[in-house]
């Protein structure tokens, strides 16, 4: 049987519609959002200056986003009295460069929330990063301070893959060392050369009259700062990374192994497509990556995008819901022992937390001694896991995912568990 509405059922239908958008907030009938994303707005920009007019923006005129820059540590890109503001939008984080001009920089800690008039500021680019010019300190207006900050965790290579999606954002690099490496008397002060196992590097910058460039720059740290476009010799666009405080690099450590961070790159995903396999070309769920020979044992290479938790084009998944041990075991030593482990790791898609732990064996894999606590906060987007050592001699490691059984929240967690970029620094 079909049914028809009568026009005054249509009638009153359209009225309840209209009267739960005018009680929406967000709902105002023919007024435009007078907030821009940064995303969007760093899309104007085409090569050549942007004049900003809200004709351009579907009337909006302001930006709305949190400092992540901090003068006191004398170390802001684009020099005294400028701001870098971040903000994010479905997902997207972006930022970008405010000088300030016309009289003093406004007071402003990381994490205060601001609004930023930006009618008739020019996008432009300078020395390769994009800027809002023409910002005077009666623009910015603080809301609140005090905000959490989102800062990213990528590598150096995530990085230099895309220059845009980072500029103007604070970013956390693990897997990173100096090179050469520093000597008795080496100082932040100046240009360093970032670099990873894996022959990527960035320039790490530190203004002479920050408030610490006088002091010695570790051999390797994980290292937050906000990642600036920069231009190179050839006036190529290259990232640059700007610590804001000595506090920015994290436990410092010995180098990074050449080779390391380990990706999971090296071969194809179909390579360890199943969770449990001993065929010819993966015998004893043994896979050969760039670093050596990896065991993945209830573990598949995952490339799906949202869901996985990886940098570059793909990471490791371990299996849910098992009463056995899964593991991702090094099946190869490193000969000069470690001072520190770091790996990104998150929960897949929107699967439970899970329980691992970071173990290390010194007789080529026949026993295992657990480094540091089990973690258990594995969450549905991407973290960095750190472990403090002091081993010599020769090492290997690998990642025990607890066998919890199927998950029964909330006293049972055993998700599926995702890692990447796995960095092993030596002794």
């Amino acid at each position: 049987m079909k049914f028809r509405l009568l026009p005054y059922s249509l009638l009153l239908l359209a009225l309840a519609t209209t009267s739960c958008l005018k009680d929406n907030p967000d709902y105002a009938a023919g007024a435009p959002s007078p907030n821009v994303a940064l995303d969007e707005l760093r899309r104007l920009y085409q090569g050549s200056n942007v004049v900003l007019e809200p004709g351009q923006l579907s009337g909006a005129h302001q930006v709305v986003g949190l400092i992540i820059s901090e003068a006191a540590g004398g170390n802001v890109p684009g020099g005294v009295g400028t701001i870098v503001v971040q903000n994010k939008r479905r997902g997207t984080v972006r930022g970008i460069v405010i000088p300030i001009t016309g009289g003093a920089a406004p007071s402003l800690a990381v994490g205060d929330s601001v609004v930023v008039d930006i009618k008739g500021a020019t996008l432009a680019k300078s020395a390769g990063a994009l800027r809002l010019e023409g910002i005077t300190p009666d623009r910015v207006r603080k809301v609140s301070s005090g905000n959490a900050v989102q800062v990213r965790d990528i590598t150096i290579g995530a990085l230099l893959a895309d220059v845009n999606a980072y500029d103007g954002t604070l970013v956390r690099l693990t897997g990173a060392s100096i090179t050469p490496l520093p000597v008795s008397g080496d100082t932040y002060a100046g240009d360093k050369t970032l670099a990873d196992g894996a022959s990527n590097k960035l320039t790490l910058h530190t203004e002479a009259t920050a408030a610490f460039a006088t002091r010695r720059v570790p051999a390797s740290a994980t290292f937050v700062g906000i990642a600036v476009g920069a231009l190179d010799a050839a006036q190529a666009a290259v990232p640059q990374l700007w610590l804001r405080t000595a506090a920015d690099a994290v436990d410092p450590s010995g180098p990074i192994y050449p080779g390391f961070p380990e990706s999971f790159e090296a071969v194809p995903q179909a390579t360890k497509g199943s969770y449990d396999m001993n065929t010819t070309t993966v015998p004893d769920n043994t896979v050969q990556f760039s670093t050596g020979r990896w065991k993945l044992y209830q573990a598949i290479l995952g490339n799906t995008s949202g869901r996985d938790r990886y940098t570059g084009t793909q990471g490791i998944r371990m299996q849910q819901g098992l009463t056995v041990p899964a593991v991702v075991e090094m099946k190869f030593d490193l000969p000069n022992g470690a001072t520190k482990v770091t790996l990104l790791y998150g929960a897949y898609y929107t699967d439970a937390a899970s329980s691992w732990k970071l173990e290390y064996s010194q007789d080529q894999g026949a026993t295992w001694t657990q480094a540091g606590a089990v973690v258990s906060d594995a969450g549905n987007w991407q973290r960095t896991a750190t472990f403090l050592l002091n081993i010599s001699g020769p090492v290997r490691f690998r990642i025990n995912k607890l066998g919890l059984g199927p998950s029964n929240p909330p006293t049972v967690l055993n998700g599926r568990l995702g890692l990447d970029d796995i960095a092993i620094y030596e002794n």
